[in-house]
C-alpha cells in the first residue's frame, strides 16, 4: 500500500532541511580549519559542500545537467566580464578547461 501524499511531502521537506544542514556543516568545518593555523583546509569539506549542492538541486527539481549548464554559463560570464580573479590568476579559464576535460 503506497504512503499518503503528505508523507512524501514531509519526507522531501525533511530531506531538503537535512541537505541544507549538511552543506552548512561542511562550510563551517572549512571555516574552522581556515581559522586554525595548524590545520589545512579540508578537501573533504569542499567536496561535501559541492556534493550537497548537487543533491539539494535535485531535490529542488533541478537536474544535474541543468546545474552543470548554469555553472558553465556563470564561468563563461565571469571570463567575459573580466572578473578580478580571472584577470589576476586566470582561475575561471582554468576551471572552464578542467570542466571541458570531464564528461559531465
Amino acid at each position: 500500500m503506497p504512503y499518503p501524499r503528505y508523507t512524501d511531502i514531509a519526507c522531501s521537506v525533511k530531506t531538503i532541511d537535512w541537505l541544507e544542514a549538511e552543506i552548512l556543516g561542511s562550510i563551517a568545518s572549512l571555516y574552522r580549519s581556515l581559522a586554525r593555523a595548524d590545520e589545512d583546509p579540508r578537501v573533504a569539506d569542499l567536496a561535501n559542500a559541492i556534493i550537497g549542492c548537487y543533491l539539494l538541486a535535485k531535490r529542488l527539481g533541478i537536474s544535474y545537467a541543468e546545474l552543470d549548464e548554469q555553472i558553465n554559463g556563470n564561468i563563461r560570464e565571469n571570463i567575459e566580464s573580466g572578473h578580478e580573479i580571472e584577470r589576476w590568476y586566470g582561475d575561471f579559464s582554468a576551471l572552464a578547461n578542467h570542466r571541458k576535460g570531464r564528461s559531465i
